[in-house]
């Protein structure tokens, strides 16, 4: 087990914690991998709930509608960004904790930080955040309703 900080709210081991920090820090410094930066953070929020308290609720509502945007209804990641933003100003402390699903997805940061090239990175990165809202499906519902609060 490798040893080291975590996220104080997502439900991470700190070495899944380093591996996203590399993927992140790849993602900042090289425009041609921060194309699918937002896919990138609302795969890991999505992917890694937490546990049942309002910090976690709030994340894993507003990442899985900025999913919801970008594949159920086509909106660019700037869009998803704004309204996840506004969301979250509209919303305070009265999101529903939502109780994740016994499989998150197949894909993980590991497969991401393995991407040897961006193209390939941007690949694995829509196949992961589509993966993780397909996990999410039970869901669906409850996270339409939100976005449509808000766009």
């Amino acid at each position: 087990m490798i040893e080291g900080p975590v996220h104080p709210y997502f439900g991470s081991n700190a070495g899944c914690w380093r591996l996203y920090g590399e993927i992140l820090e790849r993602e900042y410094s090289d425009p041609r991998y921060m194309k699918v930066h937002r896919l990138t953070v609302d795969a890991y929020a999505a992917q890694h709930p937490g546990k049942n308290e309002p910090r976690s609720a709030q994340s894993v509502n507003v990442h899985l509608m900025a999913l919801y945007l970008v594949f159920e209804r086509g909106m660019s990641y700037e869009f998803a960004t704004k309204a996840l933003g506004k969301a979250v100003e509209r919303k305070k402390h009265q999101f529903r904790w939502l109780p994740p699903p016994q499989r998150l997805g197949s894909i993980t940061v590991l497969d991401v930080v393995r991407s040897p090239t961006p193209d390939e990175h941007e690949r694995i990165v829509k196949a992961w955040a589509n993966d993780v809202w397909i996990a999410w499906q039970s869901h669906w519902d409850e996270i339409e309703r939100l976005a449509n609060d808000v766009i």
